[in-house]
């Protein structure tokens, strides 16, 4: 049995081909759920069209602050100790699957190791090597790659970052996000969203490294104010954890007040998917939209230090450093960036079936 084990939104979209992959194989899965993330996981599931969790280990708000997330993790833990048969059924057998740099990825695969079945990691061996960018998912994979016994990476680069390491390695080709992306595209026409009428762009920012604390986030909120200032407008994605602490450190107005900006709030997969297509450029700090960009050649501002991930990078992507020239400098030349969409024959989400349907001959 096949125990996927996941927790956010990012995780679900990246693992759902995988799911998919398995159903139209017929290859009986449990999807275990640690609850980290609960609001529009559903919308996410429609869009694949895949079923519920099999189990869910928390059923409280989202997990959005570091207290709340050490009591879940250990509530997660002793569940797992005390309701084995409950969580990965009578047999207790099998592999257990985690995905990424979360971390619920870190929970799954103690939770693999407390119930003392192998643990398969997805999105295996990408490093920024450099521990406090990104922070703290660069610890997180460190830590997941101990407890790892199979490796499945994106790329030879990948694969090469864990050397030190016994597991197997796999290399899948390609991230599964483009398999889910390729899902997206085939329902695009069919996904409801305002488009706006005159050039935009799209601003997504979520990450702990960005919006840890009022210094932190007024940084890059005056990055994207710069960015406002060019003729164009604005759709900046309000994650849930981002509008708490913009209005936590009264930063909502800032942004609400600006013309030149409009706020939205999130959307399932496939709708932020076609808002992306039509957008002239993009502003993320996140890591999946770095790779969804870079698969559609569409020009992209990355508000980090630095990057664990190659796609994109010297070519439809610029790495901000929040470095405001070099902000300037991409806002004034961003159309050379623009490139054609990525035609691969990869199809990781099989690759990584078929190497699961092996392990368990």
């Amino acid at each position: 049995m096949i125990h996927i084990i996941l927790g956010t939104k990012a995780q679900l979209i990246k693992m759902a081909p995988v799911m998919v992959e398995l159903n139209a194989q017929d290859v009986p899965y449990r999807f275990i759920s640690t609850g980290q993330h609960r609001d529009t996981m559903t919308e996410i599931l429609k869009n694949f069209g895949l079923r519920g969790p099999d189990y869910t280990l928390y059923h409280g708000k989202d997990i959005t602050s570091i207290l709340s997330m050490a009591v879940w993790a250990s509530r997660i833990l002793l569940t797992t100790l005390f309701k084995k048969r409950q969580i990965f059924g009578e047999q207790s057998k099998g592999i257990v699957l985690v995905h990424g740099d979360t971390f619920s990825t870190l929970l799954g695969a103690l939770m693999g190791k407390f119930a003392r079945l192998p643990v398969g990691h997805v999105e295996s061996g990408l490093r920024s090597h450099n521990w406090f960018h990104p922070f703290p998912e660069e610890l997180t994979r460190a830590l997941v790659f101990r407890l790892s016994d199979y490796y499945f990476c994106p790329d030879e680069n990948a694969v090469a970052n864990l050397s030190a390491y016994r597991g197997t390695k796999i290399n899948t080709g390609a991230n599964t996000l483009l398999d889910a992306l390729r899902l997206a595209e085939a329902h695009i026409d069919n996904s409801e969203v305002s488009i706006p009428q005159e050039a935009y762009a799209v601003v997504s920012l979520h990450r702990f490294e960005n919006i840890r604390n009022e210094r932190a986030l007024k940084r890059v909120i005056e990055l994207v104010e710069q960015v406002a200032r060019y003729d164009i407008k604005l759709l900046f994605i309000l994650h849930k954890p981002t509008e708490q602490k913009l209005r936590k450190f009264d930063l909502y107005h800032r942004l609400d007040d600006n013309p030149n900006i409009e706020l939205r709030q999130r959307y399932d997969y496939f709708k932020f998917i076609k808002l992306i297509k039509h957008s002239e450029f993009v502003v993320s700090d996140g890591g999946s939209n770095q790779e969804e960009c870079a698969y559609l050649g569409k020009p992209t501002l990355l508000l980090r230090k630095a990057t664990e991930r190659t796609e994109g990078i010297g070519s439809n992507c610029v790495i901000s450093k929040y470095d405001i020239e070099k902000i300037d400098a991409f806002c004034d030349t961003y159309k050379q960036l623009q490139g054609p969409a990525l035609s691969s024959p990869q199809q990781p989400s099989n690759t990584i079936v078929f190497h699961l349907r092996k392990l368990q001959q």
